[in-house]
């Protein structure tokens, strides 16, 4: 069974820039989920900031696009968005634990779930006090996950916000079933 390319069995890593249909996709593939099997077991877990640079909005939670049934248990963070908030990389830094450790809170309070789906999955892991195993293993108990992740060089590379993302982003990309990039809408 799939939503549009997306396949909703074992684990799908959608990936690519800000604006190219990531949050959409994920919220199709909820959609699709919850048409043929009912909200029993869903889980949606937020993390995307939405912060906007340059009049567009980076980042953007499912919301947008679909509104998050009862009977879904949904955990929100409310995230920073540690490049393009912070003034210097220590800042970044200090907002990217943040994340993490607020994150850890919400993963920690998690039910036992039938199918995932997560919005930006790279932010609680982009400080090294994130584990994104625990996420992946609390993945691999669900019939059906679908994660997105940002996946490009324009909020940087060399700073070490981009940098434990980067990797964080290819331990994802290993452990999923398929990944699939998006590109230009």
């Amino acid at each position: 069974m799939t939503a549009g390319t997306v396949p909703l069995e074992g684990t799908t890593l959608l990936v690519g820039p800000s604006e190219v249909g990531k949050t959409h996709r994920t919220a199709q593939a909820l959609d699709a989920w919850i048409d043929n099997h009912g909200t029993d077991g869903v889980v949606v877990l937020e993390f995307a900031p939405e912060i906007e640079r340059d009049g567009r909005l980076l980042g953007g939670r499912l919301e947008r696009f679909r509104t998050v049934p009862d009977g879904v248990w949904h955990g929100v963070l409310d995230a920073h968005a540690p490049r393009a908030a912070a003034d210097s990389q220590d800042e970044a830094r200090n907002l990217a634990r943040d994340n993490a450790e607020r994150a850890k809170e919400i993963l920690d309070g998690t039910p036992e779930p039938v199918a995932v789906f997560v919005n930006d999955a790279t932010i609680p892991f982009q400080h090294a006090t994130g584990k994104p195993e625990r996420l992946t293993d609390y993945c691999d108990r669900a019939d059906c996950a679908v994660l997105n992740a940002f996946e490009s060089d324009e909020l940087g590379t060399d700073d070490p916000v981009s940098r434990r993302e980067r990797a964080v982003l290819d331990r994802l990309q290993e452990w999923a079933d398929r990944t699939i990039p998006l590109s230009e809408r």
